[in-house]
């Protein structure tokens, strides 16, 4: 003897996401922590040696926070104005930081002194990088320049004037102490060489430029602008590689995790996306309480960082594994000397538990063959708003089973309008319209011969289903007359056809018009 199977109520669920590693591995990360700040988050870095501290540049100030205790360390404050790009160099000793005041500043980490103050610019410096060498600092102005500068001497090395716009991006190369790249509001990515004191070339992001991320390897770069990521190859000469179109508000950061292997990038939609540096494609995604201006991320990626428009900084530092702590701390029994005759038992017991399904009103209603009981559960208030699906379910299974027109016999009054309403409410609905259009024809088969019989209120009702009718039908003429209108224009194009096309030609009438015949029988 078989069991009863109960209806499928899964028909229109949403299929998840596949479950990757990465998505398991950016998961193990434990619930935010969220800071308060004075003002938008400029910029995040974090220190390359430990304890891995990171500076939040904010208003006149940078703070260093602790990752493991969320608790700010150090503030530096001596800003008479914003202050913007707080960065460290990669022995965590040095922090440079630009600000409203055209100067950039070099902090000593340990005594928090300033040790230089670097002036040329004439306006706002947004970004400032420590070179490869480490001896001397890159700055990026609202001046329209781009300047080198010499730390032990305090001088000005070289400068580049290239840009029309405010350049408010920039980058060094990873593995070149002379190699730069500036980004602007001019929409123009531009790379230096300060051995020889020009340009290289020019690239056109074609979008004012908020971020540049050189890769490891020094030869690929990203550019960010608009909702936009563009991968440029350096060593041919600034060619297109990639674009990335995975953000639907500007993008406003990029950095560079998983020792090389991943690519993050921060947007006003809310979202940091991580994709593979090798195929670009996105791995996963972290969503955040609001627009995102900056992000950082760790040695191995152990805390991420993000700061946002309203103030707040984000923290979300890695959890571990409780399942490899404890194997790590079990201690480890040898048996080995053991006796010959020595058993030992297995302590662990899989004990299965019993799940007992319980069936719901309207299955056992249907295993008695009691069918109009079984619509009657599936029209309840609460079904009927929260889970409409299951009662579109219901009737396709008394369409299947030849029950439906029996279900709907024998009806007045209030159920009878409960029934109408439904259909009033979800025939229009693409997932539910050609089920519920059968029913509709079945209903009025049913009562075509008893409608002055009928109540006030159920002859309302069915002349609400009456207009609902009249409004797809016209629907389903107006996109008729426009596949057919559209098919002249490509047709005469002699171009092939387009998506849109082929979805307006996979619509069909859904019954609309069959069900439109009577128009309710001249119902009053």
């Amino acid at each position: 003897m078989t069991s009863f199977k109960k209806i499928n109520t899964k028909v229109f669920a949403r299929t998840g996401p596949e479950l990757t590693e990465d998505n398991i591995y950016w998961k193990k990360y434990a619930p935010p922590v969220l800071i308060k700040e004075f003002g938008p988050i400029d910029y995040i870095d974090f220190s390359p040696v430990e304890p891995h501290y990171f500076a939040t540049t904010c208003s006149v100030r940078v703070q260093l926070y602790n990752p493991i205790t969320k608790l700010a360390t150090k503030t530096y404050s001596k800003f008479k104005e914003a202050a913007y790009g707080g960065c460290f160099r990669r022995d965590g000793k040095l922090l440079c930081v630009g600000g409203e005041e055209a100067v950039i500043k070099l902090f000593n980490i340990s005594s928090n002194s300033v040790l230089r103050i670097f002036s040329g610019h004439k306006a706002a410096v947004h970004r400032v990088f420590f070179t490869a060498d480490d001896v001397r600092v890159a700055s990026f102005s609202d001046d329209k320049t781009v300047a080198l500068w010499d730390i032990p001497s305090e001088k000005q090395l070289t400068s580049f004037n290239e840009h029309t716009d405010y350049i408010r991006a920039g980058a060094v190369s990873p593995v070149s102490s002379d190699v730069l790249l500036s980004g602007g509001y001019d929409k123009i990515v531009n790379m230096y060489d300060a051995r020889t004191n020009k340009k290289v070339f020019s690239v056109n992001h074609n979008a004012p430029v908020e971020s540049l991320l050189f890769l490891p390897t020094g030869g690929i770069f990203l550019s960010a602008g608009g909702s936009d990521i563009k991968v440029w190859d350096a060593l041919a000469g600034g060619k297109l590689v990639a674009k990335i179109t995975q953000h639907h508000k500007t993008v406003t950061c990029l950095k560079i995790a998983s020792n090389g292997h991943r690519i993050l990038s921060g947007s006003l939609d809310r979202h940091v996306k991580i994709y593979d540096a090798g195929t670009y494609k996105t791995l996963h995604a972290l969503d955040y309480p609001n627009a995102v201006l900056s992000i950082g991320i760790s040695v191995d990626d152990e805390t991420v960082v993000a700061g946002m428009v309203d103030g707040m900084i984000s923290v979300r530092r890695r959890e571990e594994d409780v399942k490899d702590v404890i194997k790590s701390k079990r201690k480890k029994v040898s048996y080995r000397h053991a006796g010959e005759n020595l058993h030992v038992r297995s302590i662990d017991v899989v004990v299965h538990q019993e799940v007992k399904e319980v069936m719901s009103k309207h299955d056992a209603c249907l295993r008695k063959f009691q069918y109009s009981k079984a619509l009657d559960c599936v029209m309840m208030n609460y079904v009927v708003n929260k889970t409409p699906h299951v009662t579109v379910a219901l009737t396709q299974e008394l369409i299947r089973r030849e029950g439906l027109r029996r279900a709907l016999a024998g009806r007045d009054g209030k159920s009878l309008v409960n029934i109408i309403k439904f259909l009033n409410k979800y025939i229009g609905n693409i997932r539910f319209g050609r089920v519920l259009s059968h029913v509709a024809n079945v209903l009025l088969d049913v009562y075509e011969d008893h409608l002055d019989e009928l109540s006030e209120e159920t002859r309302k009702t069915f002349a609400i289903l009456s207009q609902k009718l009249q409004e797809e039908e016209q629907l389903i003429l107006a996109l008729t007359q426009l596949q057919g209108s559209m098919q002249m224009i490509l047709s005469g194009a002699e171009t092939s056809s387009l998506p849109t096309i082929k979805e307006i030609q996979s619509l069909e009438p859904s019954n609309a018009a069959q069900t439109e015949r009577d128009i309710i029988l001249n119902i009053a």
